[in-house]
């Protein structure tokens, strides 16, 4: 069969034109980048999921903006709010993305390809923190049911495990873990959770399956596994990540941001060519 590839993007954290996030990054031409980058994908994408902190103030403004710098993308773009989001205002911004509903949590089922994209609501509206009450769980518990054994990659913003970074594991998913990992070891269909929230790489093993986070398009996450480190992020190298499905296993792939010089052929025996 022909792959299927998803590319996830995550935590953008795009503000109103010439105005910065945290005072000091302008993180437009840092998410241009990226989708420059994917768009220079050998193997385009299927479609594209943003997972959360779409925005940094939840601003018309800022929403406008971003889809200024999404346009380019041709292929469907399935986006979700994350805590510096606001949905009432994504909804009222992206008129044309249906799936986003019309009120309530933003949570909907999409077919790409082979593969069944099922996406979590984890915000808690004025909070950093996120959350999974009964409510939310019983509608992926519902979708799951229906699934059979199609590939499922589930979404959501706030990772459901610790990670190990203090600050931010304080500002983690409070509520629902334990559920979430109990409901999954029952779905061995579910080849990947994939997380926003941290601005890093990391998988973890969680419920049977791989639960990852992704790069920022821009800032980082610091590095540093402390209980008490401090708040703080870097401009290290940006990514995402391509999910693609081969008809027997999710394979994800760390892409980095940005535009490289190669890729130049060897010789059959490794050599480089002259």
């Amino acid at each position: 069969m022909t792959p299927n590839f998803l590319v996830q993007l995550t935590d953008p954290h795009i503000r109103e034109p010439g105005r910065l996030a945290y005072g000091r990054i302008d993180t437009a031409p840092y998410l241009q980048r990226a989708v420059a980058s994917v768009l220079r994908l050998r193997q385009q994408p299927d479609a594209v999921v943003i997972t959360g902190d779409l925005s940094d103030f939840g601003r018309a403004a800022e929403y406008a903006h971003l889809a200024e710098l999404l346009a380019p993308l041709k292929m469907p773009v399935y986006l979700m709010p994350g805590n510096h989001d606001d949905r009432h205002e994504m909804r009222r911004s992206f008129p044309g993305h249906g799936y986003l509903g019309s009120e309530g949590f933003v949570q909907y089922s999409v077919k790409i390809g082979a593969i069944r994209l099922l996406t979590l609501d984890t915000v808690v509206p004025g909070q950093s923190h996120g959350t999974l009450c009964a409510e939310r769980l019983g509608w992926l518990e519902a979708q799951l049911e229906t699934t059979g054994e199609e590939p499922v990659v589930v979404a959501m913003h706030h990772p459901p495990f610790r990670t190990l970074i203090g600050h931010m594991d304080a500002i983690g998913l409070r509520e629902g873990g334990p559920e979430l990992e109990a409901l999954v070891a029952r779905h061995p269909n579910i080849e990947r959770i994939i997380c926003g929230h941290i601005h890093r790489a990391i998988d973890v093993r969680f419920g049977g399956t791989i639960a990852s986070t992704s790069p920022a398009p821009g800032h980082q996450v610091a590095l540093d596994l402390r209980p008490d480190a401090p708040s703080a992020w870097m401009l290290e190298p940006p990514g995402f990540r391509v999910h693609a499905w081969d008809g027997e296993r999710l394979v994800t792939h760390l892409a980095p941001s940005g535009n490289f010089e190669g890729p130049y052929p060897f010789h059959e025996n490794g050599a480089l060519i002259d």
